[in-house]
C-alpha cells in the first residue's frame, strides 16, 4: 500500500469514525447540561472565585476516583507542577531529572523555581521516562553523600526525578521508585495526562509521593483552565493546600499569612465544571478505549504503527498516536491530514532544543529523537 493510499485511506477511516465532513479536531471537550446547570449555580450562588462548594466536592470526587490521599485543586497543570515541587524540597540551583521528550510546562516549572532539568531518555514501550536510563545515567553522573544525591560534575543536588506518563500511558513505576529511593530523590509524577490511567492496577499520581494532573480544555476531562496536586499523605495534603492558598492562617477577620505562598486554588466557576465532567469520566473512558480498538485494527499491517498501552498497564488513550517509516513519512502525513480539515500533529520538539534549556546536562536521548522524528497523534476526541 503506497503512502498517498495510506493517507487518503486514514482520511476516509477518521471521517467515518465522527460521521463528519466539517474539520476534524485533536481533542474537543464534551459538555452536558450538568456542567451547564453548575456553572449557572456558581454564578447565582455569587461564589466564583476560589471560595465555594464546588472546589471541594471536586477534590473529593477526584481522590476516591483515583484513591489519592489527598487532592489539591490549582489553576492550571503547572502551577499544579510548580506546586508539587515547591513540597518536595526543590531549591533553588537543584537539579531535578525528567525527560526531553515532553510538554514544556514540565520544564518550565522547574525554571521558576530556580532548578533545573537533566534529560534523560525515554522507554520505546510507554514514550515515558526510562529506569534502565535514568540507572546509567545515576551510576556515571551521580554519587550519594549521605542521604544527598550529589551530581558529580557539579556538586549540585539532584533532588527529584519526575516522568511523565506520555499521552496516557503509564511509565515504568515501581522500577522509578525503587530508584529514586535508592539515590534518595523524589518521585514526582507528571500525571498531567494520565487521568484515568493505571500502573498494574493502581491510579497514576498515586505512587509517587507527589503527582499533578492537568484539565486544560483538551484533556480527558476539562475544567476550562485547572490542575490539581496529588499527595501521599494527609500531612502533605494539608500542607500543600495551605501553600496554594496563599499560606493565609485561617482566622474570621484578619489576614496572616505564616509564609510565602502561592495564589493557586482553583476558581469554584471552574470546580463547577470539573463536578459535573467527573460524573462522564468512566464513559469517556470506555469511549476513548473503544476508539483505540479502531485505530489498532486500522493500522495493523499498514506503513503504521499504532503506539500501545504497554504490558503494565492501563492506558487513557488520551491522545492516539503512531509511528512513521522516517520524517519524511511523518510530514507527508501531517500535511496530507491537516489539509483535508482532520488535525494531526507531531510531538513536541524535545527540550533540549528549545534556547533555554539547550545548556542543560543530559544523558544519550536515542530513542526520545527517534520518536520525535516519526511520531504523528491523530484525532482523538470520545467517539
Amino acid at each position: 500500500m503506497s503512502h498517498a493510499t495510506s493517507q487518503q485511506q486514514l482520511s476516509e477511516f477518521v471521517r467515518s469514525i465522527y460521521q463528519t465532513n466539517d474539520f476534524i479536531p485533536l481533542h474537543a471537550p464534551t459538555f452536558g447540561e450538568l456542567e451547564k446547570s453548575n456553572v449557572l449555580d456558581t454564578i447565582e450562588s455569587t461564589f466564583v472565585s476560589s471560595v465555594g462548594k464546588f472546589v471541594d466536592e471536586f477534590e473529593q470526587r477526584m481522590q476516591a476516583f483515583t484513591g489519592a490521599t489527598r487532592a489539591i485543586a490549582t489553576v492550571n497543570g503547572t502551577a499544579a507542577l510548580h506546586t508539587a515541587l515547591y513540597m518536595a524540597g526543590v531549591e533553588r540551583g537543584d537539579f531535578v531529572i525528567t525527560q526531553a521528550l515532553t510538554f514544556v510546562a514540565t520544564c518550565n516549572a522547574m525554571y521558576h523555581m530556580g532548578a533545573e532539568p537533566i534529560f534523560v531518555d525515554v522507554a520505546p514501550s510507554t514514550l515515558g521516562l526510562c529506569p534502565k536510563a535514568l540507572e546509567a545515567y545515576l551510576s556515571e553522573h551521580a554519587r550519594l553523600d549521605g542521604e544527598r544525591c550529589v551530581h558529580k560534575d557539579t556538586g549540585r543536588t539532584i533532588r527529584a526525578v519526575v516522568p511523565m506518563h506520555t499521552f496516557g500511558h503509564p511509565v515504568h513505576l515501581n522500577e522509578m521508585k525503587q530508584l529514586c529511593d535508592k539515590w534518595h530523590l523524589v518521585l514526582i509524577e507528571d500525571a498531567a495526562e494520565s487521568l484515568g490511567s493505571y500502573y498494574q492496577g493502581q491510579h497514576t499520581g498515586t505512587i509517587g509521593q507527589l503527582a499533578a494532573l492537568s484539565f486544560n480544555g483538551n484533556k480527558i476531562i476539562t475544567t476550562g483552565g485547572g490542575g490539581m496536586v496529588l499527595c501521599a499523605n494527609e500531612e502533605l495534603g494539608k500542607r500543600t493546600k495551605h501553600v496554594t492558598t496563599t499560606a493565609k492562617v485561617p482566622h474570621p477577620y484578619e489576614f496572616y499569612h505564616d509564609e510565602p505562598g502561592f495564589n493557586y486554588r482553583l476558581p469554584n466557576l471552574n470546580a463547577a465544571l470539573g463536578c459535573a465532567q467527573m460524573q462522564q469520566l468512566p464513559k469517556f473512558l470506555e469511549q476513548k478505549r473503544q476508539l483505540a480498538a479502531r485505530y489498532r485494527e486500522f493500522f495493523a499491517g499498514t506503513a503504521f504503527t499504532f503506539v500501545d498501552e504497554p504490558a503494565h498497564g492501563q492506558s487513557n488513550f488520551w491522545l492516539n498516536a503512531i509511528l512513521c517509516e522516517d520524517k519524511q513519512a511523518r510530514n507527508e502525513l501531517l500535511e496530507s491530514q491537516n489539509a483535508a480539515g482532520i488535525m494531526c500533529r507531531p510531538i513536541w520538539q524535545l527540550m533540549h532544543r528549545l534556547p533555554m534549556f539547550a545548556q542543560c546536562p543530559r544523558g544519550p536521548l536515542t530513542v526520545s529523537e527517534d520518536i520525535e522524528a516519526r511520531l504523528v497523534n491523530i484525532p482523538s476526541s470520545p467517539i
